[in-house]
């Protein structure tokens, strides 16, 4: 579980600061939100994954969409401003999309 809260905070961490430098925003408030929130989210992930393990991807499937929302609306209410709740739905896509897409071929 360690591993995989250090992978998504890594993965996540990098397509927050691209989104910083192209969308010109400030690093630091994103960057401490996605941690604050991915340390949350991933712990519901893997409560969830653990109840329901007979059903591992339906779990996964759900849990992902739910915690893209929940991300989301935490992303635009921690981040002081930065992100709009388009923005914060659209960055938090990404880095959901980046860190599922990457860590579903890594064995961890």
């Amino acid at each position: 579980m360690t591993q995989s809260l250090l992978f998504t905070i890594l993965i996540e961490g990098t397509v927050v600061l691209g989104y910083s430098i192209l969308a010109k925003r400030p690093a630091g408030p994103l960057l401490w939100a996605s941690l604050v929130i991915n340390i949350f989210t991933q712990s519901l992930l893997w409560i969830s994954l653990q109840l329901f393990f007979r059903h591992y991807l339906l779990t996964l499937f759900v849990a992902e969409i739910l915690i893209w929302l929940i991300e989301s609306f935490l992303l635009q209410r921690l981040s002081n401003g930065k992100l709009n709740l388009r923005d914060a739905y659209i960055l938090s896509f990404c880095m959901n999309a980046s860190s599922f897409g990457i860590g579903w071929f890594l064995p961890i």
